[in-house]
């Protein structure tokens, strides 16, 4: 087998990375557009779409985050170049993504009922509601488009995606406004508007990704859509038994973070405010890692077909290099831009004062932050998900969030505390993901 080059494997990487990346930011624009929207018509119509998209987000990135399972599927059999399981992957996937989306809709449609159980105040649990009732009829569109998409950038293709993307934002703002403020026969709905528009927006973007998939040469040798395809089980099954734990370990990751200003409730809406300042942009930093990520689990998973196992450990070398070099660069940035990032966000004296505090336990993570994603999108592409997840909810749920908690909440370090739990949840993420990573190359190494 021909041995890669660094060189080499570092412009795959950045080929595969930079649009997934793209992707990323226009996909978290959705949110940010919404949002700007929302604000224009009153506070208690942004209040509501920040509970509906607080119970939205976990549900949708467990659900999409199970068919992520076909990216490393489809990364195998392109290396083994089989194209006719690659076919056949895909087919299996938008199965088992089409009875997954109407699950999560299912459960849209019953959060509504748990409103007051959660708390939420009954002036906003009517366009909350209705917000999530609107937004669940797109969840099947939303997990078979993660399928198809999976598919795509497995296969070397991620700028189709790109483009959708970046379509769907210009798209979104003129869906958006006929729903939130009425025209013709459409009632003016307000924040509840952003739901129908999302959910308009998703089945437009699975249809178009489809078909251009169906009408574009590149995809012929893989095409999905030439034939009709029945479920198999044995495909159902392996998908699941990857994707399920990879859906909870995203889950796992996502929510300790969105739970963290519950947690600081109690100090007050100033040192929330300076959290959840600080957690979006380490949030939008975060996605930079996060594509790299993906593009490791694509060019590990296609080495991992072919049995190169030397060329797959050089490609994970290289991928934790870049991510070290990434993380610096994100920590400088921080370190020197750290007040005008801020200002971006607030003018408030007091809340700038603890946001910039807060910046500072985002810069000594994001090292430990770039290497265990990284490590985790190595583990998914040699289909190692189960033991990921396990540490994922170790690492964030019974070692971060309790250190969060009692830090926060009976000492005087107040938010600080949370970021402390953080860090300390990463860490020991960090280096269970890493072990386990050694330990396969080695078992694998062994083996050959």
């Amino acid at each position: 087998m021909a041995v890669t080059t660094t060189s080499f494997e570092i412009k795959k990487l950045f080929t595969l990375m930079i649009p997934i990346l793209i992707t990323q930011f226009a996909q978290a624009g959705f949110g940010l557009i919404d949002t700007i929207m929302a604000g224009h018509l009153s506070a208690n119509d942004l209040a509501a779409i920040a509970v509906g998209v607080g119970l939205w987000v976990p549900i949708m990135v467990l659900f999409s985050g199970i068919m992520i399972a076909t990216t490393p599927l489809v990364a195998e059999a392109n290396g083994a170049r089989t194209p006719e399981k690659i076919a056949t992957i895909t087919r299996q996937s938008l199965w088992v993504a089409l009875f997954l989306g109407i699950i999560a809709a299912l459960i849209l449609q019953a959060m509504p009922l748990l409103l007051p159980v959660f708390g939420v105040p009954e002036a906003l649990q009517s366009k909350a509601g209705l917000f999530l009732h609107a937004i669940g009829f797109g969840m099947p569109a939303v997990t078979m488009y993660a399928a198809l998409r999976g598919y795509s950038e497995a296969i070397g293709y991620p700028r189709p995606v790109t483009a959708l993307s970046l379509v769907a934002l210009l798209v979104l703002i003129p869906l958006n406004f006929i729903f939130m403020y009425g025209m013709g026969p459409i009632p003016a709905l307000g924040s509840a508007g952003c739901g129908f528009a999302t959910a308009i927006l998703q089945w437009l973007m699975l249809f178009a990704l489809a078909a251009y998939i169906f009408k574009n040469n590149r995809y012929r040798a893989t095409q999905p859509f030439t034939q009709w395809e029945s479920l198999h089980s044995l495909w159902i099954r392996r998908i699941l038994k990857l994707g399920l734990p990879i859906g909870l370990a995203i889950f796992f990751e996502v929510s300790i973070f969105s739970t963290a200003a519950i947690v600081l409730s109690p100090l007050g809406e100033i040192t929330i405010a300076a959290h959840q300042i600080a957690i979006s942009v380490t949030t939008q930093l975060f996605m930079i890692p996060m594509s790299l990520a993906i593009a490791l689990t694509i060019r590990v998973g296609t080495y991992y077909g072919e049995k190169n196992w030397a060329n797959m450990r050089k490609v994970q070398w290289v991928g934790l290099a870049t991510a070290t070099l990434l993380a610096c660069m994100t920590m400088l940035l921080l370190f020197f831009f750290r007040y005008e990032i801020v200002a971006l966000y607030t003018s408030d004296v007091f809340v700038t004062q603890i946001a910039v505090a807060l910046v500072f336990y985002a810069i000594a993570y994001q090292l430990m932050d770039g290497w265990q994603v990284s490590a985790a999108g190595c583990l998914r592409g040699m289909q190692d998900t189960k033991a990921p997840m396990w540490i994922t909810m170790i690492a964030y749920w019974v070692i971060a969030f309790p250190i969060g908690v009692y830090l926060s909440r009976f000492t005087e370090m107040g938010a600080a505390g949370v970021w402390i739990g953080l860090i300390v949840g990463l860490s020991v993420a960090c280096v269970l993901l890493i072990t386990r990573l050694y330990l396969n190359n080695k078992k694998l190494s062994q083996q050959s």
